[in-house]
């Protein structure tokens, strides 16, 4: 069981990353090749680059866009999911928006209609893959998120002012240090085991307790 708690969190984190990078990858592909044709910068209709409209701000926009989503590939599973989720909304944003400026001095991207489909396609797929693992609503039990969310919860009141035995202010001290450990997945097995032995436990004194005499 340790060992799905370890390989869980980590194949969560992967997919993010790869996510974002793949996704970084093909945004900036599509940005390149813009520059390559040397298109107009502020042109409203654009040229055709790989089956979509394109000009210069478009593929300026496509570049930085792409560089964000890589380095944060790069940077790690939590900030992959969060970008992925924030470019997601943006391009169906920018889908809806475009969609009323087509044919207009305002298009300023060079929107056609395939462009408006793919951003629409493009965001909905990049906030599914943002939000897998971390906003759905049955999320396993060893999934990071979900025990960061069960132990903020669950996590009792240490002040040392709750008790009077030093032993049991000494113990909440380092029960909220264990659940801490465990939230941020640098706990060691044994206390994982102890902490999650305390799940259905929401007074704080009994959790005390019981921490103590999990711990002679």
């Amino acid at each position: 069981m340790n060992q799905v708690r370890r390989d869980s969190p980590r194949q969560l984190d992967h997919l993010h990353r790869t996510g974002a990078v793949v996704f970084g990858l093909g945004i900036g592909a599509f940005g390149v090749l813009g520059f390559v044709n040397r298109l107009d910068m502020f042109s409203t209709t654009g040229q055709p680059v790989l089956g979509l409209s394109s000009n210069g701000l478009l593929s300026t926009v496509s570049v930085v866009v792409a560089v964000v989503l890589v380095a944060a590939g790069v940077r790690g599973g939590r900030l992959a999911s969060t970008v992925l989720v924030v470019v997601g909304a943006a391009f169906v944003a920018s889908g809806l928006v475009n969609t009323l400026v087509l044919g207009t001095p305002l298009n300023l991207l060079a929107f056609r209609i395939p462009n408006v489909v793919f951003s629409f396609i493009a965001g909905a797929l990049l906030l599914f893959l943002g939000a897998w693992g971390r906003f759905t609503g049955r999320l396993p039990d060893d999934n990071p998120y979900q025990q960061e969310r069960h132990h903020d919860d669950a996590r009792p009141d240490p002040l040392p002012t709750t008790f009077r035995d030093p032993g049991d202010i000494a113990a909440a001290r380092e029960l909220a240090e264990a659940e801490r450990a465990v939230a941020q997945h640098a706990a060691p097995p044994d206390v994982v085991a102890r902490v999650d032995a305390l799940r259905d436990v929401r007074e704080s004194g009994e959790r005390v307790q019981r921490w103590r005499g999990s711990n002679a």
